[in-house]
């Protein structure tokens, strides 16, 4: 998952950019990067990190424009590395910058297409640089000094006839502007924000809506489902449908685990979503155990809060913040390597004793994955003195990877594949499971907007919306995405970084 921004305004927009970044920090820890331009020339850094660490003031000094993009990510196929920082360039046509969020699932046979067909060299395994070169070459062929908008959205369309998946995307092109579009699904986020001011109107487009209120900005609407934008340098506003059967099926784990609760997205509100989930599972809660012994509700910080507040609500018992989180550590689902991710964990959640000692604790988080968190958090409970630890997740059992731009890890490495409720039950070491139902799930995001037909929910059901995910693509992630292929993928892309310089000082340039 990564985040992305794009700005035009009528002054310089590296803090809008910056500000949206940091509060994008979210949905990647690895890398971050900007890029702007000003009369035609692009200027840009980009290194690993987080956004407070990769852009220095001598940065934010020659990153001028009033329009540029911005990125956040972590790596989406395991490989990270400074070469894989975005927003990615190429020269021709115009000069663009590209920056990408989610995963195109046919990858390799785009990028074959590109090498063998349209000529062009792609020089990371990134499909972000695959999807730019796509974009490039599409208004390349177009054979235009200048482009129009309808010829920035006939490329766009071409785009979508082309790759799969899902993917959010905001572009720059040298001295006309910004660009931004959307999957025909609408599987990743994206939204229009703006601000005005005596200067005149600006605009911003962005991951989630929680970019906007730093800097001023209000929102205006999603980005639909297969539609592009294009905001010229002096903030004109153009937008088509460039689909042929656009259907609004965005991701739910959006609003699970990775949207912040103060986001909404495609009309809905991530917070109410949430206290929706809570409410459903303290129903399923009653159903299954209507004389439940649980003295206390205790989530495990942060995505989980607002759910579990809902649990307790509902079933009648104290709400207590019993696990005191270290806001300086990543996220652990995302980690490489299973020892690296139990250290993790106890570095990042300590036990308040006196809310677990002599007490039934009913642990609620928004969901398992590997299962590593919850159960050092069970046995961290149990060291605490609770009684019983029972655990409840907000989400159904997550048995599928996702090959929509969320890096879960391989089928056989997620704990509730091939297993049944009560053997993850005993894996984990809790003294009672219950996972939300996929129906209540789906209710809680759905009476957010009525209009959102369906939700992609495969990591839950199995069921790939795009028609080109079968059991061979599947075993080919797998083992891309194993624990040990990951350790191999990222000491290579060092060793390959290392070869040809590329250090945080290199991206310290302009183009």
């Amino acid at each position: 998952m990564c985040g992305i921004v794009g700005v035009v305004g009528h002054t310089n927009v590296n803090l809008d950019l910056y500000d949206a970044l940091t509060m994008l920090q979210h949905r990647g820890q690895d890398a971050a990067g900007i890029m702007t331009c000003h009369d035609g020339r692009i200027a840009q850094q980009k290194a690993n990190g987080l956004v407070r660490d990769v852009f220095r003031s001598s940065h934010m000094q020659r990153l001028v424009g009033k329009y540029g993009i911005g990125h956040v990510r972590y790596p989406t196929a395991g490989n990270s590395g400074p070469a894989l920082a975005q927003p990615f360039y190429v020269n021709s046509p115009y000069g663009i910058g590209l920056a990408h969020n989610g995963n195109l699932t046919n990858t390799e046979e785009v990028k074959e297409h590109i090498y063998k067909t349209d000529l062009r060299h792609v020089n990371t395994d990134s499909d972000s640089e695959v999807l730019l070169n796509v974009f490039a070459h599409e208004l390349q062929k177009l054979n235009k000094l200048q482009p129009s908008p309808d010829d920035i959205f006939t490329a766009i369309s071409r785009v979508h006839e082309r790759v799969r998946g899902g993917y959010a995307v905001v572009a720059l092109i040298a001295d006309y502007g910004i660009v931004a579009f959307r999957d025909p699904n609408g599987i990743r986020p994206l939204v229009i924000g703006h601000r005005k001011s005596s200067a005149g109107k600006s605009f911003m487009i962005a991951s989630e809506s929680c970019a906007f209120s730093s800097s001023g900005y209000q929102l205006l609407r999603d980005v639909a489902p297969g539609e592009a934008i294009f905001i010229t340098k002096d903030a004109e506003f153009y937008s088509k449908q460039c689909a042929e059967a656009p259907r609004l099926r965005p991701c739910i784990f959006e609003h699970v685990y990775f949207a912040r609760p103060d986001s909404i997205m495609d009309g809905v509100s991530v917070y109410k979503s949430r206290l929706r989930q809570g409410e459903r599972l303290a129903a399923k809660i009653v159903r299954e155990r209507p004389d439940h012994d649980i003295h206390v509700v205790i989530p495990i910080p942060d995505s989980s809060r607002v759910a579990g507040q809902m649990v307790a609500q509902n079933l009648g018992v104290k709400f207590r913040e019993g696990l005191v989180k270290n806001r300086y550590i990543g996220r652990t689902f995302i980690m490489p390597g299973q020892q690296q991710r139990k250290k993790s964990v106890r570095q990042k959640l300590n036990a308040i004793d006196l809310e677990f000692k002599g007490k039934n604790v009913l642990l609620v988080d928004d969901s398992i994955v590997r299962g590593t968190t919850c159960q050092q958090i069970i046995q961290m409970a149990r060291e605490a003195g609770a009684a019983k630890v029972y655990f409840a997740s907000a989400s159904p059992a997550v048995k599928f990877p996702n090959v929509y731009g969320i890096d879960m890890p391989s089928a056989t490495e997620l704990i509730a594949h091939g297993r049944s409720e009560e053997d993850v039950r005993k894996e984990i070491g809790a003294d009672w499971l219950i996972y939300q139902d996929i129906d209540d799930l789906v209710a809680a995001s759905h009476d957010g907007n009525p209009n959102i037909e369906e939700f992609e929910s495969a990591v839950f059901t199995g069921e790939y919306i795009t028609d080109d995910v079968d059991q061979d693509y599947l075993d080919k992630l797998a083992a891309a995405r194993n624990d040990s292929a990951m350790s191999n993928k990222n000491l290579q892309s060092s060793q390959e970084d290392a070869l040809i310089g590329i250090h945080n000082e290199s991206s310290d340039s302009s183009m």
